[in-house]
């Protein structure tokens, strides 16, 4: 759990003690690509710390997915209605790429942020960073014209361009996939002159 660790207590220091208790907590778990890990209308008991690997969050409306979030190397994913609800997930989270992760049961993950303050303190940043990131995706698709969202999302997330499939980051950005494809295209163009 290497990449997992390195992120966490780059985010947030940890103890030694508290890497054993987590570790305690942990089990692997390798997924191939396009495996769900959390399911709509369904409680599934474990949140994931993702090794290696990609995953895309994802909501179902009127039959058509739409990615609500992307998490790569050193991240988490779980369904918040079944962490902070104890709610059945309202959205989905799949595999884009195979994957190595970490298990942990949705209650032992309770208990370590209600028992740890190192923990809690973790899980407050790693939350308030996805507030900020909700807010700002929330306020570029509402004042930003498709190009804008494109190019602030390429800067922001520079791997899941490299690795995503681009449907999915057109999905995220709230565009169709031709338009995404041509966006792309000429800031290929425009990287590729700026080389010469």
């Amino acid at each position: 759990m290497q990449n997992v660790i390195a992120c966490m207590c780059g985010r947030s220091p940890l103890s030694d003690a508290t890497i054993r208790q987590l570790m305690a907590c942990v089990s692997r778990r390798d997924f191939g690509k396009r495996q769900l890990l959390v399911r709509e209308g369904v409680k599934g008991g474990f949140a994931y710390f993702i090794e290696r690997g990609m995953t895309r969050s994802f909501w179902l409306v009127d039959g058509v997915e739409v990615t609500t979030s992307f998490s790569l190397e050193g991240s988490i994913v779980f369904s918040m209605d079944e962490m902070y609800y104890d709610r059945v997930s309202e959205e989905f989270v799949e595999t884009i790429e195979p994957t190595e992760a970490y298990a942990i049961a949705v209650s032992d993950l309770r208990h370590l942020m209600d028992t740890n303050i190192e923990l809690l303190r973790w899980a407050r940043i790693i939350h308030q960073d996805e507030y900020r990131r909700i807010h700002r995706s929330h306020k570029e698709r509402l004042t930003l014209p498709a190009r804008g969202r494109y190019e602030a999302f390429r800067r922001q997330f520079p791997e899941v361009c490299r690795r995503a499939n681009l449907g999915f980051i057109a999905s995220y950005l709230g565009i169709t996939l031709p338009t995404l494809s041509r966006l792309r295209g000429k800031a290929q163009d425009v990287n590729l002159s700026q080389d010469k």
